[in-house]
């Protein structure tokens, strides 16, 4: 059964979407983590069970990142993609938190060519689990924000909170 709940971030309401764990009953296994906007989102669906009790660990580790107490998530999920998208997530699982790599540095590091990496950009792309499963720190090679699903604004905002990137001052005109 696909369970569902809402939490609001800094970032805006967290849409949390999981299927119920089979070894652990009233539990959910993370499926999906999105942002309001985000491109690709999924929806709640007829059939989906609002279970906000099934995500408690994962809404506290979320406040936990949030207040600057968490470093690294420690979840449980059930994500579906091609053996390279999973390669490419597990990739993205290792990049540490508070610093950024850039497309073709993640492409080397899998082994896989320079001609791959728009395909990595791609997996990277269809990353269902925003935020926890940090592609926000990835970054051009010229030091550019781009392709983050939930828009650029909400990555450099991820950025700056984790101390990757330092706060832009808006000077007045």
């Amino acid at each position: 059964m696909t369970l569902y709940t809402t939490v609001d971030s800094p970032v805006g309401e967290l849409l949390l979407v999981g299927e119920e764990s089979p070894g652990a009953p009233g539990r959910a296994a993370l499926v999906s983590l999105s942002m309001p906007g985000q491109r690709g989102a999924p929806r709640v669906e007829p059939g989906w069970r609002r279970a906000p009790e099934a995500f408690d660990a994962a809404v506290q580790q979320l406040r936990a990142y949030f207040d600057g107490e968490l470093t690294e998530f420690r979840l449980e999920f059930s994500t579906r993609g091609s053996a390279f998208q999973e390669r490419v997530w597990q990739a993205l699982d290792a990049i540490p938190y508070g610093t950024t790599t850039t497309y073709g540095a993640l492409a080397e590091r899998l082994g896989v060519g320079r001609e791959e990496v728009r395909a990595v950009g791609a997996a990277i792309g269809a990353n269902p689990l925003l935020l926890v499963r940090p592609c926000h720190r990835v970054i051009g090679a010229d030091g550019s924000m781009r392709g983050y699903a939930a828009g650029i604004p909400r990555k450099e905002a991820l950025l700056t909170h984790e101390g990757a990137l330092q706060p832009q001052l808006e000077l007045p005109l």
